[in-house]
């Protein structure tokens, strides 16, 4: 088996939740000491004013020293510019699509996926493909379960083995912590603990989540609480260690 660990956070453009100051060294350090494979990033900038017109995924990929990237831009920022969702990794990768998950006549909102070509630690020629799915859900329980519904029903997702491994994380916005056992158990997910994140002076909402399918489980997830984290984000991000079989 291999042992991948995965960071997940809502970095809100970088733009600190209490003091509003545009600081993407923060997020930067709050990420680096939990040397993550995979960093999945929601409300990334490109482009826009509010962030010096920054391209964050580049940013933050290389303050981390990640260089393999994508990043998908979903939502138009007044005054130019965009914000989207990022995926970080230390391992090539091979595939990247976005998949629209947008309700008619509501904000955008999208899916995006990765996949990568995952090498065991120690052996050259031993090589797993494993897909990486990083979204953002909508602000009402009807968006949410119909944006996941989707996806659910969307390509490639829909067309992988089902013993193929799959990670799924991001912000859900899930306030009621009903979307893993209401749709993602039913469909072959292992969901992670809940651990509130939102909003990450005080939190009180378990926004964020990891679930994992096929050949993948979750052995630890936590939830970095301090000093910096508390100020560099709205959300405390999750670390979570999965083992691929």
């Amino acid at each position: 088996p291999m042992k991948l660990r995965l960071l997940t956070y809502n970095v809100h453009k970088c733009i600190g939740g209490l003091d509003r100051r545009y600081r993407p060294e923060r997020v930067w350090s709050v990420i680096a000491p939990f040397e993550p494979d995979f960093v999945l990033l929601q409300e990334v900038d490109d482009g826009a004013q509010r962030s010096n017109g920054d391209r964050q995924v580049d940013v933050l990929g290389d303050l981390l020293g990640l260089r393999h990237r994508t990043f998908f831009p979903n939502v138009r920022v007044s005054g130019g510019g965009h914000y989207g969702n990022a995926i970080l990794s230390r391992f090539p990768l091979t595939h990247t699509s976005n998949i629209d998950v947008t309700v008619r006549w509501t904000k955008r909102r999208s899916v995006l996926h990765a996949r990568f070509r995952v090498r065991r630690h120690g052996h050259d020629s031993a090589f797993r493909t494993v897909n990486v799915y990083n979204l953002h859900l909508g602000l009402s329980q009807f968006l949410r379960e119909k944006q996941l519904k989707i996806f659910l029903a969307s390509q490639p997702f829909a067309g992988h083995h089902p013993r193929t491994p799959l990670i799924l994380a991001g912000d859900f916005n899930d306030v009621w912590g009903s979307l893993g056992k209401l749709l993602l158990e039913p469909a072959g997910f292992q969901c992670s603990p809940s651990l509130r994140t939102f909003p990450a002076y005080a939190p009180m909402y378990a926004l964020d989540g990891v679930y994992v399918r096929g050949d993948a489980k979750i052995l630890h997830v936590r939830r970095p609480s301090n000093a910096v984290s508390r100020w560099a984000s709205d959300h405390l991000p999750l670390v979570a260690d999965v083992d691929i079989g």
